[in-house]
């Protein structure tokens, strides 16, 4: 990446739930360093504004049933809503719902944690397995506290609150489990094999990284953002919250708000589908905004490849002269590591166009 691009880091001098603490309540202004207005190459839109929206709906049942007919229509969906917006709500998934509120309860209890202890838990980069922090590009921060944590293949976990490391296992072995088969189907949807990103991208030692977002009450939301537009990267990546919206999707050149059905699961697909799709599925803008009345808590769960797997267009997709590869091969580990050089500061894929060839 160029010099001249904004460094990405992971710390600020005190968590955005502790400065929103101390703001009296009157106060309406909020330290300039969280102000994107003056950042054109963060964001291009004016100020939040958005339409609302909807997203494709895929049943999970259908997608997993032993009736040929309905598993069929289920993927031609699953492949329609990769193509038209690289984001769908998933319904009828089968995790408990009791998981979901155990996940978000103790996700606010580690939020409500004396300062100090949090800080126990900051790391120093993106590879780091557990990372508490705030993010910043360049110049300007973002109204987000995060916790990450890798949850496989080797799993990590904070020991404080009690309970949180046991319920973080179980809701990654059931967001698994999910991403299997909605990644089975993607690859039926293709026209590959229903193994084929498992076996090619070595999924049993696929990286699977928890990210819990806290966004405070904002006074002046029209000037700051949670989050900057971004693509994920890897294959896919799994949303829930806690019933605040706040995602905003990049749609037909749009911003479309997003309102989650109840117990539904948001699923986006990530740049590494792009790259094996040979750019038929394409991974798909979006950013967080915040609100001046609410606390919002989302937990994004991403899922990728090993880090040792070389990702590539799929050679049976692949024709010399009707479908050439557009992207080069680069191991997922490249690729992670390169995203601390400013991938978030572009707000245009920049760093995943550069594998075109």
């Amino acid at each position: 990446m160029a010099a001249s691009q904004p460094s990405v880091t992971f710390d600020t001098p005190k968590s955005v739930k502790a400065l929103a603490a101390e703001l009296p309540s009157h106060d309406n202004s909020i330290n300039p360093i969280y102000t994107f207005q003056e950042t054109p190459n963060i964001v291009n839109d004016e100020a939040i504004s958005a339409e609302d929206g909807t997203l494709p709906t895929i049943d999970f049942s259908l997608l997993i049933s032993t009736n040929p007919e309905e598993r069929s229509k289920a993927i031609q969906d699953l492949g329609r809503a990769c193509q038209d917006w690289g984001f769908f709500m998933l319904i009828n998934h089968g995790v408990p719902e009791s998981l979901f509120k155990a996940i978000m309860d103790g996700s606010a209890e580690f939020f409500d944690l004396p300062e100090e202890e949090k800080m126990q838990f900051k790391g120093k980069g993106i590879l780091d397995p557990i990372n508490y922090g705030s993010l910043r590009v360049g110049n300007v921060s973002f109204w987000r506290d995060f916790l990450k944590v890798f949850l496989h293949p080797q799993f990590h976990s904070i020991n404080k609150p009690p309970g949180f490391s046991e319920t973080s296992f179980e809701f990654g072995k059931e967001l698994r489990r999910i991403v299997s088969e909605i990644l089975r189907g993607i690859s039926k949807s293709l026209g590959l094999e229903e193994d084929y990103l498992h076996k090619e991208l070595n999924l049993e030692n696929g990286q699977q990284i928890m990210a819990v977002n806290l966004y405070p009450p904002c006074p002046k939301p029209e000037l700051a953002l949670g989050l900057p537009p971004h693509s994920d990267y890897g294959l896919l990546n799994i949303l829930i919250t806690n019933g605040i919206a706040g995602l905003q999707v990049k749609h037909q050149g749009k911003w479309v708000k997003i309102n989650p059905l109840p117990n539904s699961i948001t699923v986006n697909i990530g740049d590494h589908i792009e790259i094996v799709s040979n750019g038929k599925y394409k991974s798909v803008m979006h950013r967080a905004v915040v609100n001046k009345e609410n606390t919002r808590m989302s937990i994004a769960t991403g899922h990728g490849p090993a880090l040792d797997a070389v990702v590539s267009p799929a050679a049976p997709l692949l024709d010399p002269v009707n479908n050439p590869p557009i992207y080069k091969s680069l191991t997922y580990r490249e690729y992670v590591e390169l995203l601390r050089y400013g991938k978030l500061a572009d707000g245009d894929k920049a760093f995943l166009n550069q594998l075109r060839i």
